[in-house]
């Protein structure tokens, strides 16, 4: 017995591994004819007029497609609500490649309701910024630092990864883009960035969206730096996706993650300590953008 794409069988697998909880077959066939229903509605419910931050974020996935399993790119959207509260906003299987892509996602986003984004934060992909200011020209874009740091790290032995990423930290912690930028050239002549050449130059193709992350006030950055919930919620989808090999199409991998992103959401209580700093921060940096929302 299927329902749409994953078989009661793996279901139940699923929610015994993820929760530990046993469910009956007769109970998850009820549940999952309606849950691609559940999907369209939660895909096209209103959002808020204004998220102060939104973070883009995407893991692969496996699915099968025209008799081939293809890696596709599923992207989510976290938006951070003026009382620090989170919400995912979204989640989108990768159909086309650059900028016509993410420029349909902004246009959904806005037609959902949402008139201004403050702060976008993005991993640096080919054509992304441009297509969130074509929607939102007054937002600012950020390329994360962690996804950068992340990339720096794919050029580094094991063994020099540790002293790396001390390095950098030069970078980022410095206070102000005039700072950051001596920082980057010291690390480029230095040790680390004379055997790891690439992690400056990327920094530099970059450093259009590093630059607005050092305008901001600690208690901001660390929120943009810090990216906690999003990569909670990426480990919880790993491990289904582990679990699950390949799917077999895409209505079959939507239906598990929104499962399991309707339950984290759930578990998400409080907002995070800098909330309230920042809070104050964003009111004096934004004025009437933030405080009317």
């Amino acid at each position: 017995m299927y329902a749409r794409g994953l078989s009661v069988r793996e279901i139940r697998g699923h929610l015994e591994e993820l929760y530990g909880i046993d469910v009956s077959p007769d109970l998850i066939s009820r549940v999952t004819d309606t849950v691609m229903d559940a999907v369209a509605e939660w895909q096209n419910r209103p959002l808020d007029a204004c998220y102060p931050l939104v973070f883009f974020d995407a893991i692969r996935l496996k699915i099968r497609d025209e008799g081939f399993v293809r890696n596709k790119a599923v992207y989510m959207a976290l938006g951070i609500l003026p009382d620090g509260a989170k919400e995912i906003l979204g989640l989108w299987i990768e159909q086309t490649e650059g900028a016509k892509f993410w420029l349909r996602v902004m246009n959904e986003l806005k037609t959902r309701g949402v008139q201004d984004i403050l702060i976008a934060v993005v991993d640096g992909l080919k054509g992304f910024p441009e297509a969130i200011t074509a929607v939102f020209p007054e937002a600012t874009v950020q390329t994360c630092i962690v996804h950068l740091i992340r990339h720096a790290m794919g050029f580094v032995s094991w063994k020099d990864r540790k002293a790396v990423a001390a390095a950098l930290r030069s970078v980022y912690k410095a206070r102000d883009a005039e700072a950051g930028q001596k920082a980057l050239s010291s690390f480029e002549a230095g040790e680390w960035g004379r055997k790891y050449p690439a992690i400056a130059q990327s920094w530099r193709r970059n450093w259009e969206h590093v630059i607005p992350f050092f305008a901001f006030p600690e208690a901001v950055r660390r929120i943009i730096y810090t990216t906690n919930a999003i990569a909670a919620l990426n480990s919880k989808l790993r491990r289904a996706v582990r679990a699950r090999g390949h799917f077999p199409n895409d209505e079959a991998a939507m239906k598990l993650l929104y499962l399991i992103l309707n339950r984290s959401e759930k578990e998400w209580k409080m907002p995070p300590r800098e909330g309230f700093e920042a809070k104050t921060q964003f009111a004096v940096i934004f004025g009437e953008r933030f405080i009317n929302a």
